[in-house]
């Protein structure tokens, strides 16, 4: 799927080697949500359970969109065009229109299952996910500070960039204790595990008071 990538091994998911989600040139209006287009294989013994999600509706996502036109466009992965938009609650996501795909309904959906389940203060969350037809997206909660790799070496595919503000050593001890808790808990304690083998700084999120998420 569009976002998350998995593949059995040894009784759990192995995310794909773009890890299980991926965001570059997340600054302003130049964010990528993006990550390796892998079918799930769900073991036979794993019970999948309802997605934890809500759904939303191509109408929605048109009008948060504005039919998915340029002024809500802020960059394009691999699998698809990403969008900023604000939900009717007030929170603000990150919607990922994926190009279409030869992939069956139901294993999309067991996929999003799976993801829909991740909850964890240091682990991007799915917000709202949409399948109508052709049509499939996936709203993941927004990070408007970009990645770390943004604050150490300037933001990423922007040439001339510059680094952010130099981090204190409480800052950086801060954000690898929330990276490794957030691997801790894919790799360890989700309810299916997932191997994200593809941390790197581009894939680190730090937000407000520096706590990160592994995206």
């Amino acid at each position: 799927m569009g976002c998350f990538g998995f593949c059995k091994e040894n009784d759990a998911y192995t995310t794909a080697d773009k890890g299980i989600f991926m965001q570059t040139n997340p600054n302003g209006g130049n964010t990528s949500y993006h990550g390796r287009h892998t079918a799930v294989t769900v073991p036979r013994h794993i019970n999948l359970q309802p997605i934890s999600v809500p759904s939303i509706t191509v109408d929605e996502l048109r009008s948060l969109t504005d039919n998915f036109g340029t002024k809500t466009f802020v960059g394009e992965g691999a699998y698809g065009k990403v969008y900023r938009a604000t939900l009717k609650n007030g929170r603000e996501v990150a919607i990922k229109k994926l190009d279409s795909s030869k992939q069956p309904d139901q294993e999309f959906l067991s996929q999003v299952s799976i993801v829909s389940r991740l909850k964890h203060e240091n682990v991007v969350e799915l917000v709202n996910y949409c399948v109508d037809g052709p049509l499939r997206a996936l709203a993941y909660e927004y990070a408007p500070n970009g990645s770390l790799h943004d604050i150490l070496h300037g933001r990423k595919g922007v040439k001339g960039a510059e680094p952010g503000q130099v981090l204190s050593w409480a800052e950086r001890v801060k954000i690898a204790v929330g990276a490794a808790r957030g691997l801790e808990y894919l790799h360890e304690k989700a309810e299916v595990h997932i191997v994200h083998r593809y941390i790197k700084s581009s894939n680190i999120l730090p937000i407000r008071g520096r706590r990160c998420k592994d995206c």
